[in-house]
């Protein structure tokens, strides 16, 4: 297993499921899209719309797109 990213802080925290331990699949508040206080991820760091994020878990690494801003700004007329 990985150790937890030495850079990693519990004050930046994502919550999304975990593709490796799927920790969060029986959990209320993660099957409504609520914030639980037991199933986060640490927020590593973010490029465009691509969060970096580990599990505290598994220590799983991943990167997760969030299609958040995707496609670009708009033309202007």
């Amino acid at each position: 297993m990985l150790p937890i990213d030495p850079h990693a802080d519990i004050a930046r925290r994502a919550w999304i499921s975990c593709p490796r331990c799927l920790d969060d699949r029986d959990c209320t508040d993660c099957g409504t899209g609520r914030n639980c206080r037991d199933h986060w991820r640490y927020l590593l760091s973010t490029t465009g719309s691509v969060l970096h994020v580990q599990c505290p878990g598994c220590a799983h690494l991943w990167a997760h797109e969030t299609h958040f801003g995707a496609g670009g700004r708009p033309s202007s007329l």
